[in-house]
């Protein structure tokens, strides 16, 4: 089974976020990279950011 993460760092905001998720699994990945938004980024929790969160999830692991 291959990690997918989610890397805060190519996605430039206000905040100069260098966050980056990792979990063996897309739901755990989407819970954890949800709650980052809501409560880092200012989003609304939803179906719309679940779907642009599962769009720019990645296999592997993020650089150093």
């Amino acid at each position: 089974m291959s990690r997918k993460f989610i890397d805060c760092r190519e996605y430039p905001s206000e905040s100069n976020c260098t966050v980056a998720i990792s979990a063996d699994t897309e739901d755990e990945l989407l819970s954890a990279a949800a709650q980052h938004a809501v409560q880092v980024h200012g989003h609304e929790d939803g179906p719309e950011l679940r779907a642009q969160l599962r769009q720019i999830i990645k296999d592997g692991a993020p650089a150093a």
